[in-house]
């Protein structure tokens, strides 16, 4: 049994782009070079940090997003997945942790498709 804690991000200082888990079956390799802006609100103890590229927006779910939000900001993050609840108990406290990954693509400008993952 590994004894590692489980992680539902990951940075890296060579990374070109993002690659979002967002279901078992999908996932997503959104490029750094398509980073428009990450926006970060808070509602008590729950956050939501808005991720938006050229071609798609991710909302991430969470608590304590802020280090994932200053590992975008220097171009450094490079995987985002949802925590599965049976290891949530697992992450050290002040850790993030990711409850819900929305990705939107943007088929043009005035609509929108949507995958969720719950």
């Amino acid at each position: 049994m590994s004894t590692k804690s489980p992680d539902s991000w990951a940075s890296d200082p060579q990374t070109k782009g993002l690659r979002i888990e967002v279901s078992a079956e999908r996932s997503l390799l959104l490029p750094h070079g398509q980073f428009i802006f990450a926006e970060l609100t808070s509602d008590g103890d729950k956050q939501n940090l808005k991720l938006v590229f050229a071609t798609h927006e991710v909302s991430v779910r969470g608590h304590h997003l802020r280090r994932i939000e200053t590992t975008m900001q220097r171009l450094e993050l490079s995987l985002l997945a949802k925590l599965p609840s049976s290891q949530r108990n697992l992450i050290t406290e002040g850790q993030p942790v990711i409850l819900e990954i929305v990705v939107t693509e943007a088929k043009d400008a005035g609509k929108r498709t949507q995958d969720t993952h719950e």
